[in-house]
């Protein structure tokens, strides 16, 4: 695989690293196939349990590579789709949990990515920037029906229109990230919540995030659609070994049920 893109497979978890540091991890064309092939791929492998992405030690990314973009601008829309939209969709429909881990900045995609992921840790150094309208741009990643979900309407106008850096302490206020480490640990926390994620029940988890990005519906409708998800789960191997486990006061070991 390219050196642009790293990916390593470690204890049932995949990390995808952006790896252009001359370029502060300006994501072009070629790192937007190779992160939605390795995001695919894990998705189809079932000794993988959860995904990680992240970037150097000093940068998550600087957004898109702009002179990629403006000599090759990519047509979001095409029925063929084009490594940025391979990514996106990629990343959007992932049913196993996503997890990024964030060190100096996060512009532009590497901000609107966060809200499709399930957790997010942030170095204390990490800064957070949509310069899209900077950009003469509108936003994207449907961010500007998420942002305002996660951190509220009036944060979301000020970090989409006005396109000025969001501290870590301050995007972990307002519920961007989960938490804020110490420079240079965001990608321990990430694994340390891996492997916690890791040793949970596959379809328990990938059922859990269905339901949590389902769309609103009426409260008596999503207690319907659970209950129903709920009995079926009570006649599945995942809950015959959680009881057993259980009863036999040990750790559940869910690598003999079936995916």
């Amino acid at each position: 695989m390219s050196e642009v893109v790293l990916v390593n497979d470690a204890n049932d978890v995949r990390t995808i690293t952006l790896n252009r540091p001359n370029k502060k991890n300006a994501l072009s064309h070629e790192m937007y196939a190779l992160m939605a092939d390795a995001i695919i791929a894990a998705e189809a492998d079932n000794s993988l349990k959860v995904i990680i992405l992240t970037g150097s030690d000093s940068c998550f990314t600087a957004g898109n590579d702009l002179g990629d973009f403006l000599g090759s601008p990519p047509e979001l829309n095409a029925e063929e789709r084009p490594p940025v939209t391979r990514f996106m969709f990629a990343l959007l429909e992932a049913k196993k949990p996503v997890i990024a881990a964030i060190e100096g900045p996060a512009v532009g995609i590497g901000v609107t990515m966060l809200l499709h992921c399930e957790f997010a840790y942030a170095g204390e150094n990490a800064y957070f920037l949509t310069p899209f309208v900077n950009l003469a741009l509108p936003p994207e990643y449907a961010s500007t029906l998420l942002l305002p979900q996660i951190v509220g309407q009036k944060k979301a106008v000020e970090m989409l229109m006005l396109g000025e850096k969001t501290s870590a302490n301050a995007a972990v206020e307002m519920g961007l990230v989960t938490a804020v480490t110490k420079s240079g640990e965001a990608l321990a926390r990430a694994n340390e919540t891996a492997q916690k994620l890791a040793k949970k029940a596959p379809q328990a988890i990938r059922l859990t995030k269905k339901l949590l990005n389902m769309p609103p519906e009426a409260v008596v409708d999503r207690m319907n659609r659970e209950g129903e998800l709920f009995a079926t789960s009570l006649h599945s191997a995942e809950f015959k070994e959680s009881v057993t486990a259980f009863f036999e006061k040990r750790d559940p070991d869910y690598s003999g049920c079936a995916e």
